[in-house]
């Protein structure tokens, strides 16, 4: 166990379960290890990661308090600096990713983010920042069979990755692409329905589409959640004096 500069703790611990394997007659209970990055936070709790195989922390975050890790868990001080190191690997690749994408070199974003990929291929910002790069060179196809893979992964869906379905969606109406548009707004507000922002650009995409009732479904619920949104007062308006909703 290693405590990091703000003195919690801070390492990579293992726990033995029982897994079922085969099926059938064939069937059989075996003890399997899990590998974990527990990192705690300020108000003592645990947060654990599982390592993948190439020993990078990925999916979703589950919590246990300080007792359950200190009796159920193994610490292995062995693997820390590795996991670390691999894990700022990660983190500066998808840092570069995102700087070349933003100064339009999109090949060489794309190959910062592959690299990342190389070592965490759930990396949710890798894996749309490969996207945006694809749509940025029109090639929708490959685009969307990343996003695709993007929406089978668990850890996509929390909140703070709600953004990055906001940028794609922007990015694909940008491109004509309308339809695939309102498909991933809809996804990124299963994230989060009370974003008007969100609501609001899928009002945009449904307008493009000439889908007026349920652009004006989409700006209404907008202004519902901020009845001083501008541009959503705009539109409405818009809708409501050419007779659209």
């Amino acid at each position: 166990m290693i405590m990091n500069a703000e003195g919690l703790i801070e390492g990579v611990f293992s726990i033995e379960r029982m897994a079922k394997i085969g099926t059938g007659t064939t069937a059989r209970r075996v003890k399997q290890t899990a590998l974990y990055y527990a990192r705690e936070d300020e108000d003592g709790m645990i947060n654990l990661q599982g390592l993948n195989n190439k020993h990078v922390p990925f999916g979703e975050v589950e919590q246990v308090s300080k007792d359950t890790l200190l009796s159920d868990y193994l610490p292995m001080p062995q693997l820390f600096k590795e996991v670390i190191g691999n894990l700022r690997m990660v983190q500066k690749s998808v840092a570069r990713g995102d700087k070349f994408r933003k100064r339009g070199e999109s090949f060489t974003a794309e190959y910062e983010y592959a690299n990342a990929l190389n070592l965490d291929e759930q990396n949710v910002r890798a894996n749309f920042g490969i996207g945006l790069c694809l749509l940025e060179r029109d090639e929708e196809e490959k685009a969307k069979k990343v996003f695709d893979r993007i929406i089978k992964i668990d850890s996509a869906f929390q909140d703070d990755h709600k953004h990055l379905f906001n940028e794609y969606g922007i990015a694909l109406r940008k491109k004509k692409l309308s339809g695939q548009a309102v498909d991933y707004y809809k996804r990124a507000l299963e994230l989060s329905d009370t974003d008007e922002n969100l609501w609001f650009n899928l009002a945009r995409a449904q307008f493009d589409r000439q889908d007026w009732a349920r652009c004006g479904e989409a700006v209404s619920k907008c202004l519902e959640l901020n009845p001083k949104h501008p541009e959503g007062m705009k539109m409405l308006a818009y809708l409501t004096k050419k007779g659209l909703v």
